[in-house]
């Protein structure tokens, strides 16, 4: 008999994580209902995403207990999660650039005809997830690597759904969409509620919490500091629960010389390719330059024209007056420019995942601590410090 919509579907109770000396999760508690989207609200390091993690079977809670539909469970791995319909869509993506769009979304269960893969079959299937999703538009056969960031993080969502899950996760799932695609994501997130599916998303975008949620849940150093129905809080009630202080908006006053001061940075006719033609701006000390424009419209090549990624540039760049060469992200962050890019796709273009935070931190500045190729490490200690 299909359970009471208003009955618990999902219910954590008294959990704990810790890693080492850090309390990741302190006696946290959540619960879930069918056919509701459920807000998960945090700041960073609340145990939002340990907490999710916990339930999809990524990691194993020091104590505390789960009850699914009615029975109590423990997930060993995220393939059980999966197999009892509790699915996780992350903000950083799981898949395999050279490989197609449907041999991602059906990688670790692809539609099988005498014992191999049908092709065929699994063509269909994928074309049915990505439509579900609302990105019918992308070709299941091609390459991950040949699209945006944010249509890979749509393949990443289709990819769920193709496992037809009971409960949905979406941990800031959509921090890396286009305002376009968050439109469509927020419609599918309706219509798979109007469906059952109990939902559940972290979003630090309030705006994208009034848009879907029926419920929320605010943790605050690993505890659960309140549940509540959507809309019967102010923005700033739930900031105060996220920070445990009261919130008032401060915003630092504009430079008083800002329009009168000589550009730091000015761009003239920059041309590369046929994707950048005739860009011209110019940037003053103190200033916030945005880029606006639809995806995949010239914004991150700038940006890698300007650091020195990309070869074969036309146009002029000038720093604080003068005229620049900037022929390399080496040349870039030479002290006469001095520039720092943090690239669109940090997972795979920013960080070396298998190394540690330290070492992560000092790749951008070896110079600074190094003579001749050796690291001086107490240098090196000192300037993560610093940067930390």
């Amino acid at each position: 008999m299909p359970q009471d919509a208003a009955q618990p579907f999902f219910q954590m109770s008294g959990v704990s994580k810790s890693y080492g000396g850090a309390v990741a999760l302190d006696h946290a508690e959540l619960t879930v209902k069918r056919g509701r989207i459920h807000a998960i609200l945090g700041e960073n390091g609340a145990g939002k995403s340990t907490l999710l993690k916990v339930m999809s079977g990524v990691v194993q809670p020091d104590e505390g207990t789960m009850h699914y539909d009615g029975r109590q469970v423990a997930f060993a791995s995220p393939a059980e999660a999966n197999a009892a319909g509790i699915v996780c869509v992350y903000q950083e993506l799981s898949l395999i650039p050279d490989l197609s769009v449907a041999d991602n979304i059906f990688a670790s269960n692809p539609p099988r005809r005498f014992g191999m893969i049908d092709r065929r079959a699994q063509r269909r299937q994928a074309e049915e997830a990505l439509a579900r999703a609302g990105a019918a538009d992308i070709n299941p056969l091609a390459k991950v690597r040949d699209l945006p960031l944010s249509r890979q993080q749509m393949v990443e969502l289709a990819k769920g759904l193709a496992h037809e899950p009971r409960i949905l996760i979406l941990d800031e799932a959509t921090s890396a969409l286009t305002a376009a695609d968050v439109a469509r994501v927020i419609e599918v997130l309706k219509r798979l509620r109007d469906e059952g599916l109990a939902l559940l998303f972290i979003s630090h975008r309030m705006h994208e919490v009034k848009a879907l949620a029926d419920e929320c849940t605010v943790y605050r150093n690993g505890r659960h500091v309140m549940s509540f129905e959507a809309g019967t809080r102010t923005d700033n009630e739930v900031v105060e629960m996220m920070i445990g202080r009261k919130y008032q908006h401060v915003f630092p006053a504009k430079p008083a010389n800002g329009r009168s001061a000589a550009p730091v940075l000015a761009c003239r006719d920059l041309a590369w390719s046929d994707t950048l033609q005739g860009i011209s701006f110019s940037l003053k000390p103190g200033e916030i330059l945005g880029l606006g424009g639809l995806d995949g419209q010239g914004q991150r090549e700038l940006l890698l024209a300007l650091f020195g990624v990309l070869r074969g540039c036309a146009g002029t760049i000038e720093v604080d007056g003068k005229a620049v060469s900037i022929g390399s992200p080496r040349a870039a962050r030479a002290n006469g420019i001095g520039m720092a890019l943090i690239p669109e796709d940090r997972k795979t273009e920013g960080l070396m995942l298998p190394m540690s935070v330290r070492e992560n931190l000092s790749f951008a500045a070896l110079d600074r601590m190094s003579s001749a190729g050796v690291i001086d490490r107490d240098r090196q200690q000192s300037l993560v410090d610093r940067m930390m």
